[in-house]
């Protein structure tokens, strides 16, 4: 079956203005022109069309989705790494959907408002007891009373900031880049100022002024911490699922190996 620009767009909630677009840059080809000039998509175009879409709502602009298409021919597995993730943010989602409405209905009947059920979806400590073992308790300490200490919108903001990051390292383990290229390092920058700003970890001592190759002996550094993160993004799945499975996140500790031992 063949579905015209006008059925697509309306399906897709796009316009036929993008779908020619996309045609014209060759992201999206139609499956056929007919007689009459009409441009006509079959299933294979609309399963492209469903991965651009997700991929532009991550962010990603055209040419950088047309490197991880034709980097990634094989749709059934790009599609199926994009829906895990999409899974554990449906999850996340609906956890704070449901706290919220419990505040709501709280405030409006004059309940009593339940502290465990307020903050369900957003919880931040989660990771509690690996953050004491690998880094000590101060460090846990001094993040958790960052986070608690910032308002709404820049909890809002950092949590952004956290879910690009994130999605930006998946598009990228999935254009077939390799670890050691210009657009991985950058990430791998960008990530290590992400965790500068987190005070209590050792990228944060290193960049108040601590010692680069170590925190006095406490730890092993920033280079050291930053490494040790990509191994745990690896070997845990809760990590794992943050990059696209456990594909991504070797990509991510390769790549964050690489910038560690050439600029920490």
């Amino acid at each position: 079956m063949d579905w015209s620009v006008q059925q697509i767009a309306k399906l897709a909630g796009t316009t036929g203005r993008t779908l020619r677009h996309y045609d014209d840059v060759g992201l999206l080809r139609p499956s056929r022109i007919g007689n009459n000039g009409y441009r006509y998509y079959g299933q294979e175009s609309l399963v492209r069309l469903q991965r651009i879409l997700l991929l532009r709502d991550l962010g990603l602009g055209l040419p950088a989705i047309a490197d991880v298409l034709g980097n990634e021919a094989d749709a059934e597995h790009a599609l199926g790494r994009h829906l895990a993730w999409l899974l554990q943010e449906q999850d996340r989602l609906g956890r704070q959907i449901a706290s919220v409405r419990h505040t709501i209905e709280a405030l409006q009947t004059g309940g009593k408002i339940m502290a465990e059920e307020m903050f369900d979806g957003f919880d931040h400590t989660k990771y509690r007891e690996e953050v004491e073992q690998r880094w000590g308790k101060d460090a846990y300490a001094t993040s958790d009373a960052w986070w608690r200490g910032m308002g709404a919108g820049e909890k809002a903001a950092w949590t952004e900031q956290s879910r690009r990051l994130g999605a930006d390292w998946a598009a990228a383990a999935g254009s077939g880049i390799t670890a050691d290229s210009p657009q991985a390092q950058d990430l791998a920058r960008r990530h290590v100022e992400w965790l500068r700003g987190i005070p209590g970890t050792p990228a944060a001592s290193t960049a108040a002024g601590g010692p680069a190759g170590g925190n006095k002996g406490a730890g092993p550094g920033i280079k050291g911490y930053v490494t040790g993160l990509g191994e745990m993004y690896v070997a845990d799945p809760r990590f794992a699922a943050n990059y696209g499975g456990a594909e991504g996140a070797a990509f991510v500790r390769d790549a964050l190996k690489i910038y560690a031992q050439t600029e920490l």
